[in-house]
């Protein structure tokens, strides 16, 4: 197979992995109330941190978790209870005021492990071995752009929707964030399980 066909086989299992669409709502959510140059740089952020760490882990992700002695299921369970906290305090609070700055919004949670996660690092590093190193890290770092631009153009949607609408999206948002995130605990504690 050729280079291109290799990028193309690669690119379709990363894209579910990513899941841009599905990510474009929480970021609304997560930058309500920011200006377009804030919302902006936390784009930029969220996609350096996200390539950084998918190509360091297509790398590095084996041999350090090995020797410190981390699995996939430890990484689910940490990103999930991440998760699951953030989305808490958003269903809880009556204002969007936030514990998490607007400066480190890009790097967790939107860098990893939203675009980033256990999904998007499980299936690179099984893709490496059928498709080639240079597909998969071309094919990682065009999902975690085409990302990048589905969360720039995801500013519409607030507009569309007016304040009211864009904070009731948010609450709802918030429990699909907080659903992601107990399946991500699901699924780390069942590898866990599985390895006993």
């Amino acid at each position: 197979m050729g280079l291109l066909t290799n990028i193309a086989l690669a690119f379709i299992p990363l894209f579910v992995a990513v899941d841009a669409i599905g990510i474009a709502p929480i970021f609304v959510s997560l930058t309500v109330h920011l200006e377009q140059k804030d919302k902006n740089k936390i784009i930029l952020q969220s996609m350096l941190t996200a390539i950084c760490l998918a190509i360091g882990f297509i790398f590095l992700g084996k041999a350090v978790f090995k020797l410190m002695g981390i699995t996939i299921g430890d990484f689910m369970v940490a990103g999930g209870s991440i998760l699951f906290c953030i989305a808490i305090i958003d269903i809880l609070s009556q204002t969007k005021q936030r514990h998490i700055p607007a400066d480190e919004l890009g790097a967790v949670p939107l860098g990893t492990p939203l675009i980033v996660g256990p999904a998007v690092l499980t299936t690179s590093m099984l893709i490496v071995s059928q498709y080639g190193l240079g597909a998969t890290i071309i094919s990682v770092i065009v999902n975690i752009l085409l990302a990048g631009l589905i969360l720039k153009l995801s500013s519409f949607l607030i507009k569309a929707m007016g304040e009211s609408g864009s904070k009731a999206l948010s609450k709802i948002m918030s429990l699909l964030l907080a659903s992601i995130a107990v399946m991500l605990i699901r699924k780390g504690v069942s590898q866990l399980i599985g390895q006993m």
